[in-house]
């Protein structure tokens, strides 16, 4: 057998090794989600066995930038991310084909070569619908040529990569879809369990509200009748005793009358009749009622308005019973000449905070708790129903009613109310 004929079986048997070891390689291969790196470092240090090239890389080249994803060598910490512009990387996604470069330095046209290589061959990573998402880049210190097989060898791997690397996008977009979804179905079902609980709370109060009505109407007629009979005794009975005792009766009865009127107030559905309301017109012409509230007469009110036009929607009136009952509470809590202020906050986006506060004696961290529930009262006079109507109003008008106490910045309730678009 002639010495050419030796060189040819040679060849032919290196040539069926390398490809039995790239068969047994990509079989190997087993990409599941999540270890796309893993997977990725494993085909390029294959393709630099294989071919015998000193250094491979993936990688993901997006809006004219390549990011490494897997490197046969060590590249350090933290991500690697270069320009496409003037790469042989570059050239290879302009043009969407293989590129095979002998020597970098002598064909300086198909773009710059990594420092201290040479020799070039890179792949485009395709995917099932034709788009280019990346490249296998194989890299020489030495000038050589890459063999058709050897070009075949790596496309292989190139299929598998673009293949993989598709693949976890679609995966990754999936657990965002899956978040998003999971995300969307939370806050449908939190609307829906608040939709619930106001349709609940309503049929409840409308219960009680037809009890309350019954029942006050039934306290009331007699309740009358003891009044104007306590009214007829204070003016015939002479003794000073007596008297005492009648104003008490009748002191009595009327914080009982007030008490009922409340009661159906607070029982029954808050029906809005709601207009726009520009928020400083309304807290300025809301001050001459305020101002002239007894509690008041003593006390300073200041206001301070927003800077910026705001206009919210809302029930003038109930508004009104509002900001007169806080007010009221505030005045009450602070000495004859001390201030009260109203501010209005537009900060907030989407909605306006009218705050008012005053600097009385702090309220402790376990009474603010209580004080919107029904019939709880710090006042020996007090029905407890004041801030509790208070909070249903401002709930009725999709807003919500805060208290702080400190002991340095005293008291301060705020409403925050939707504003208009």
């Amino acid at each position: 057998m002639s010495k050419k004929s030796e060189d040819k079986i040679s060849f032919d048997k290196q040539q069926w090794q390398r490809e039995r070891q790239a068969m047994t390689l990509l079989s190997s291969l087993n990409y599941r989600t999540g270890e796309l790196s893993s997977y990725l470092h494993n085909i390029a240090c294959g393709i630099s066995d294989l071919i015998k090239v000193d250094w491979t890389v993936v990688t993901l080249c997006q809006k004219g930038f390549e990011k490494v994803l897997a490197s046969s060598v060590d590249m350090g910490e933290g991500e690697h991310v270069y320009s496409l512009h003037g790469s042989l990387t570059g050239t290879v996604i302009e043009i969407g084909q293989l590129l095979t470069v002998e020597d970098a330095h002598k064909h300086p046209e198909y773009g710059e070569v990594p420092e201290g290589y040479c020799s070039y061959l890179g792949i485009p990573l395709r995917t099932a619908q034709g788009e280019v998402i990346g490249t296998i880049c194989a890299f020489h210190q030495q000038p050589r040529e890459f063999t058709k097989e050897e070009i075949q060898i790596v496309e292989l791997f190139a299929d598998r990569a673009a293949t993989a690397i598709d693949h976890y996008r679609l995966y990754q977009q999936q657990c965002e879809f899956n978040q998003v979804l999971e995300a969307k179905v939370e806050q449908r079902t939190e609307e829906l369990r608040v939709a619930q609980a106001k349709l609940v709370e309503q049929e409840r109060l409308a219960a009680i509200g037809e009890f309350a009505a019954i029942i006050v109407h039934e306290i009331r007629n007699p309740l009358t009748t003891t009044i104007m009979g306590l009214k007829y005794s204070q003016k015939n009975l002479p003794s000073e005793a007596a008297q005492e005792r009648l104003s008490l009766a009748l002191s009595e009865a009327s914080r009982l009358e007030r008490l009922l009127s409340e009661i159906l107030l607070y029982a029954k559905p808050q029906i809005l009749e709601l207009c726009e309301l520009d928020v400083n017109e309304f807290v300025n012409e809301l001050l001459v009622t305020l101002c002239e509230m007894p509690e008041a007469l003593s006390r300073q009110i200041e206001f301070i308005p927003s800077s910026r036009a705001v206009k919210f929607l809302g029930d003038k009136d109930k508004i009104k019973q509002v900001f007169i009952n806080i007010v009221r509470n505030a005045c009450e809590a602070v000495s004859a000449g001390d201030v009260v202020k109203c501010e209005v906050d537009c900060s907030s986006v989407g909605q306006v905070c009218i705050h008012v506060c005053n600097g009385g004696e702090p309220i402790p961290p376990e009474v603010q708790s209580l004080l919107t529930q029904p019939f709880f009262s710090t006042k020996s006079s007090g029905t407890g129903l004041g801030l509790a109507i208070t909070k249903r109003i401002v709930n009725a008008h999709g807003g919500e009613l805060f208290i702080q106490s400190e002991v340095v910045g005293g008291t301060r309730v705020s409403v925050k109310l939707p504003v208009v678009n």
